[in-house]
């Protein structure tokens, strides 16, 4: 999250794709933010669904605090282009770490589970001698 200044210094906090993450401090005049439209607090909820599966497909930095954000819904095809905030984009992402994490358990639970179903009819195939060494 960008720390404006009043003396044009600003801090913003950028994450590595190693995972690490660093500050960069700029020395700069801050231009005048650009226009924000209405506020939405949670982007990952539709407005018109109301479904919480709203994923960014494009976002470009617009100014050192705000991001303009073409958001998403698969579930009703609703678009939108729109410049937030800083703040914004920042319980967006979050909330799309949370999403992303929830898919990894699943997918470990899945494959855990099939990998113990392809066990069990393994060790069943071997245990009634339905496996010979040419299988291999």
């Amino acid at each position: 999250m960008s720390n404006p200044n009043h003396n044009g210094q600003y801090v913003r906090k950028v994450v590595l794709p190693s995972g690490r993450s660093i500050e960069v401090v700029y020395y700069e005049s801050l231009p005048a933010p650009p226009p924000v439209q209405a506020p939405l607090d949670d982007l990952h909820i539709c407005p018109e669904c109301d479904r919480t599966l709203v994923f960014p497909v494009e976002w470009e930095e617009v100014s050192p605090t705000h991001w303009e954000v073409l958001l998403r819904c698969p579930n009703c095809e609703w678009t939108e282009v729109g410049v937030y905030d800083q703040r914004t984009v920042d319980r967006f992402d979050e909330q799309l770490d949370h999403g992303t994490e929830a898919l990894i358990r699943d997918l470990k639970r899945l494959t855990k589970a099939n990998m113990e179903e392809e066990i069990e009819r393994f060790t069943l195939a071997l245990g009634s001698d339905l496996i010979l060494p040419e299988d291999f």
